[in-house]
């Protein structure tokens, strides 16, 4: 039986991390950290299940010149709502009575088809939020140059930056009323796949810096060493030999996000720690610090990155967090939050805290029986909303 005395344990460990050292630079260290549970971080995704799509169905409404359209004009937007197949945008609707007000226009066939238009505290709450998309729009266009300037052209599909724009704060209708006010900022591209997007004229050194290089001490900076934070779920048991190769893996060089990464061999911790500081970045582009993880799988060939480049999240769970609540699985920037809480409270965060709050009201309304469809339109009026009703 092999033993280890003081010593030899202190030699054993320098021994260990000399190997790592050498193997992170040359190769990547086989490490694998299981993945624990976080309730915290889990009820920070789960308490906003519906909210999106209710947000982006009252932008849909409030842009109707009549503030109010019939279910199946809203049922065109569904791809970007990101609710179940099989559940109906009707009901969806009707869950929250606080927000939409239902009414019914007669069609061409003389037919009762659902229709919805916000309700007065719904309709002050957009506009709240107009206000905060206003006073800062600034910073939501630097947002949106700055994930141009990760990718290896300066632009995206608008496919792809559609399924971030909530996340980064972006308007329902970004193009309109952000992207068309920047003609000197962006521009319009077509990419071999025949898909249209949008393309960041000039690179902006000043943009060029990411979060981790701001807040990184100058002993870091002067070194190109810099650590990523790193925080553990109560109870995550890590190993000896991991908190080794942690520790030798933030010592490791690091490459900004906006830097040309040819010159790395993707297969060794060094480039991985690039991967980790792009997502790091990415992830503190969004409002709450937190993404669904479809919403990055295909942006690999514009960010530069490996095959199954999305192991990082599993491979550093103190970086990153994934919660597989409502269905799918949500990548969170554990320094983003302190016990469940944002520790930097964008407008817009405030603003949409405000409608999940409207929601479950109208939710727990609803159950008790305190809103009824009313059933008791007068024909003529339904005629009169069918002449105003605009797709």
């Amino acid at each position: 039986m092999f033993s280890l005395r003081r010593g030899n344990v202190s030699g054993f460990l320098h021994g260990c991390r000399k190997a790592f050292s050498l193997q992170q630079n040359f190769s990547l260290v086989n490490v694998k950290l299981k993945w624990v549970k976080d309730s915290v971080l889990d009820r920070v995704v789960s308490g906003q299940g519906d909210l999106k799509a209710a947000c982006f169905l009252v932008s849909i409404i409030s842009s109707a010149p009549s503030h109010s359209l019939p279910v199946y004009s809203l049922t065109k937007h569904r791809g970007q709502l990101g609710l179940p197949l099989d559940l109906k945008l009707s009901t969806f609707l009707r869950r929250y009575p606080t927000i939409f007000h239902e009414y019914h226009i007669l069609d061409s066939g003389g037919t009762r088809v659902p229709s919805f238009q916000l309700t007065p505290e719904a309709l002050d709450l957009h506009q709240e939020e107009q206000n905060a998309i206003d006073q800062n729009r600034n910073d939501l266009v630097e947002r949106l140059c700055k994930l141009l300037m990760l990718t290896k052209d300066r632009s995206l599909p608008f496919q792809t930056i559609d399924q971030l724009k909530w996340d980064l704060g972006l308007p329902y209708q970004y193009h309109d009323s952000l992207v068309l006010h920047h003609p000197y900022k962006f521009c319009l591209v077509r990419f071999p796949d025949d898909r249209v997007g949008l393309k960041l004229r000039f690179w902006d050194d000043q943009l060029a810096i990411s979060q981790l290089q701001r807040k990184a001490p100058q002993e870091e900076l002067e070194h190109g060493c810099l650590r990523f934070p790193v925080g553990f779920t109560r109870g995550f048991g890590l190993k000896r030999k991991s908190m080794v190769w942690l520790e030798e893996w933030q010592k490791l060089p690091y490459t900004s996000p906006y830097v040309d990464p040819s010159s790395l061999d993707v297969r060794t911790d060094v480039s991985e720690k690039r991967i980790v500081g792009v997502f790091h970045e990415l992830l503190h582009l969004t409002l709450e610090k937190k993404t669904e993880r479809k919403n990055v799988s295909n942006l690999r060939t514009a960010l530069r990155l490996p095959q199954k480049f999305t192991k990082v999240f599993e491979r550093h769970p103190g970086v990153f967090y994934i919660s597989k609540k409502c269905d799918t699985q949500t990548v969170v920037l554990r320094e983003g939050y302190d016990r469940g809480e944002l520790q930097e409270k964008h407008a817009l965060v405030s603003v949409r805290a405000k409608y999940a709050r409207l929601m479950k009201r109208g939710f727990l309304e609803r159950s008790m029986g305190l809103h009824r469809n009313n059933e008791e339109s007068v024909e003529e009026e339904e005629i009169i909303w069918v002449s105003s009703i605009q797709e």
